[in-house]
């Protein structure tokens, strides 16, 4: 299996298995760091776990091969193509997207509330009060708001995902998003690992913007968003 595939349940049994919930044959995280949870195989055990794991009423969101296929006791309340993208060119020139580099800030813990905020509004994914200690995050402000940011997200063995790529609305356009890309990707790089993303397939905007800077599709996962009826 290579590291990429099934990467939520690889990323909560090796790198990031501090911050699993465990039964059977499915993890998730918890809950203040993210909604993504993912199981051994996808399978009548699997689902069995996943159940177990979230119990009646509660939510996962997987990363599957294929679109969803209805299964007894669940219900889909989310679902979507997406396309998995690596960037494996670590030396590609991406110092065009760096033109706001002066204005880059770290985020952390004390800024968990605005990221939250800006997440809610634009929406990149699943993102909790506790998503920052995944990784390294950054952001841009204007007038001291935070309008944009990216971090880190999944993390497998030589591999670490690009995530919470988000820009406020009113800034838009501006090219904030290209440059705490490159930001993070250069952090990647510098620990010897290669980073890869997800994105909705029909997001062509950002998808252009991510060949820009060098990624390169590999797969077409499926997202879902379960609840346990």
């Amino acid at each position: 299996m290579h590291a990429l595939d099934n990467v939520i349940w690889q990323s909560l049994t090796t790198r990031h298995a501090q911050f699993a919930e465990n039964f059977g044959q499915a993890r998730r995280f918890l809950r203040e760091v993210t909604s993504l949870s993912g199981f051994a195989e996808e399978s009548a055990e699997g689902y069995a776990a996943l159940a177990g794991l979230v119990g009646a009423g509660g939510t996962a969101a997987l990363f599957l091969d294929a679109e969803y296929e209805p299964r007894s006791g669940w219900d889909l309340l989310a679902a979507a193509p997406l396309l998995q993208m690596v960037c494996e060119d670590g030396s590609r020139d991406v110092s065009s997207q760096s033109g706001f580099a002066n204005k880059i800030t770290r985020l952390g813990a004390h800024n968990s509330p605005e990221m939250v905020e800006l997440a809610t509004l634009t929406k990149p994914g699943p993102f909790g009060i506790r998503t920052h200690e995944l990784g390294s995050f950054v952001g841009i402000r204007c007038e001291g708001k935070l309008v944009a940011m990216a971090g880190e997200r999944l993390k497998v063995p030589g591999y670490t995902e690009v995530s919470a790529v988000c820009t406020h609305p009113e800034h838009i356009g501006k090219g904030y998003a290209g440059t705490l890309m490159t930001e993070i990707m250069r952090g990647i790089w510098d620990r010897g690992e290669i980073p890869f993303l997800h994105v909705r397939s029909d997001n062509t905007r950002a998808i252009a913007l991510y060949e820009r800077l060098g990624f390169r599709t590999r797969t077409r996962p499926h997202l879902a968003v379960l609840r346990k009826s």
